[in-house]
């Protein structure tokens, strides 16, 4: 499978949306440093029965498993038992879906132990996306760890929160995201409380349960499970967060971290959101620059701004009159807003995006409907995988602020300052938590890790979705002598095996302990 299928097969799990994760606050006192978690002694010490993997995403290849790594490894799952409540260990369970594949070390090397993968959301299935992500830049880590993703709790097969049924999932999805009229905001609002309701519904017992703080704990109970005394972790975009979050619990337990297209920390929902609104903005810019230089574009002439403002009117008449689509289900100005930011996560995507402007702008919606499924994990007519509910749950868990109506007015010219394409929609955006029956915890993030190993900590210049400038908050929150701010200098969301560079850095810090200097960039 090429780079760009996987990335774009992925996007879902890297994307974050307008409004984004924050973590509760956490006291002093948990921040333990025992190498056994707290919980009883049948979680601590249970064993991981693993066995081949059977019935993956057909976007794994295919098939009765996933696809071996190129060296032939097969993939394992498992499932461990973690306590629903870390506040009542005792009580009930539930179970977190692994998967791995097994170091191959060679003749006279070392094992190094696990190294876990978060690949982001919130909501996003890591044993769907590691089988996708570890093509053959990956090999290197794997010659010396067993390569480790999970499904955190609430997403995929770990409790997985559910709301909404396909029919009414689609239904959600086409409706107008970028309300222009009282009528239609309050309409905005009802369907936001009615799929809280749902959610309710479906998976009232778990919404107490998902924040990342216990995802975090979940982490390091695995830590233990697996066999290691310490951590070592790769995660990405949103998986910045839990990373942080973890070191910030047990900064005694950070063996090797790496963080790449890292969420700032600092910022509430309101400022992340603007932050993401400003980098689509940028993203864009950067595609319809590169547009204009190529043989044949979507828009007239070699003017970026005519581009931007081709867009701008094709979702206007997207906002009263949908395209049709060889899917069945036409494009409406909400898929074709997702349809854009999928395609600008990733630079080999851009060509796609080129095809499904101009094939909109020609009167067909189906490619940049395509996009959207992607975006929102939309498995054919099977319907879902519950991205979208997992990303609510986890924000909803982890932040305590809830927007009015009023509040998204008042916000709103910030937004359309930040971007002129993007910025309703992301305004519009802060409601969703809006009615949600589980209360949020704080507005930002603790990562403060005094005491951990060194944490790489990678921006990249044009990440749409957490902009550069998060990488540097990241860094000097979990510490001066902990952060280590790395750039690489280019597009999308997320640089590891896509700059040699920037790979050859964290494979030498991963595999050898090798620290690059602060500041170090990567062009």
């Amino acid at each position: 499978m090429s780079r760009t299928a996987v990335a774009l097969a992925s996007l879902a799990v890297l994307a974050a949306t307008a409004v984004t994760a924050c973590n509760p606050e956490t006291a002093d006192d948990a921040r333990g440093d025992a190498a056994t978690p707290a919980v009883p002694t049948a979680l601590s010490e249970q064993e991981l029965k693993w066995s081949t993997c059977s019935a993956p995403s057909t976007a794994q290849g295919g098939g009765d498993r996933p696809e071996k790594l190129p060296d032939g490894t097969t993939w394992q799952c498992s499932t461990m038992k973690a306590p629903l409540d870390y506040a009542d260990p005792d009580g009930e369970t539930i179970d977190l879906a692994l998967i791995r594949a097994k170091a191959s070390p060679d003749s006279g090397e070392k094992r190094l132990g696990s190294l876990v993968f978060n690949f982001g959301g919130p909501g996003g299935s890591g044993v769907l996306t590691l089988p996708l992500a570890a093509g053959d830049e990956y090999m290197t880590l794997h010659k010396r760890y067993d390569l480790v993703s999970f499904d955190p709790r609430g997403v995929g097969d770990s409790a997985g929160v559910h709301c909404l049924d396909t029919k009414a999932m689609d239904a959600w999805l086409a409706a107008d995201a970028t309300p222009d009229d009282a009528t239609e905001e309050k309409a905005r609002e009802r369907g936001v409380r009615a799929f809280a309701r749902a959610c309710q519904s479906e998976s009232g017992a778990v919404l107490d349960h998902v924040g990342t703080q216990e995802a975090a704990r979940d982490l390091d109970l695995m830590r233990h499970v697996l066999g290691d005394e310490k951590l070592n972790y790769f995660g990405i975009s949103y998986g910045t967060q839990l990373g942080g979050v973890y070191a910030h619990l047990f900064p005694k337990r950070v063996g090797r971290f790496v963080f790449d297209a890292v969420v700032d920390p600092t910022e509430d929902a309101l400022h992340g959101a603007l932050g993401q609104a400003k980098g689509f903005q940028g993203a864009l810019r950067n595609f319809l620059e590169d547009c204009a230089r190529q043989d044949s574009c979507f828009f007239e002439g070699t003017n970026p701004q005519q581009g931007e403002k081709d867009i701008i009117a094709l979702l206007e008449r997207l906002d009263t009159d949908p395209l049709p689509t060889e899917f069945g289900r036409p494009l409406t100005q909400s898929h074709a807003l997702n349809g854009i930011a999928a395609a600008l996560y990733d630079q080999e995507s851009w060509l796609l995006l080129r095809g499904g402007l101009a094939a909109a702008m020609d009167g067909d919606g189906s490619a940049l409907l395509l996009l959207s499924d992607l975006l929102n994990e939309r498995i054919d007519d099977d319907g879902y995988a519950n991205i979208n509910a997992a990303n609510t749950a986890v924000n909803c868990a982890d932040y305590k602020d809830r927007f009015t109506l009023e509040d998204v007015h008042r916000h709103l010219p910030r937004f359309r300052t930040a971007s002129s394409v993007f910025g309703d929609w992301m305004a519009w955006g802060l409601l969703q938590c809006t009615g949600w029956p589980a209360d949020g915890h704080a507005s930002t993030v603790e990562v403060s890790a005094d005491g951990a190993n060194p944490v790489l900590v990678i921006g990249n210049t044009g990440d749409p979705a957490t902009p550069y400038e998060g990488a540097k908050k990241m860094a000097d929150e979990l510490g001066g002598k902990v952060g280590v701010p790395l750039t690489v200098d280019g597009e999308g969301h997320g640089t590891y095996a896509v700059n040699d560079c920037l790979t050859e850095l964290v494979d030498a810090y991963l595999l050898d302990g090798t620290v690059p200097a602060n500041d170090t960039v990567c062009s």
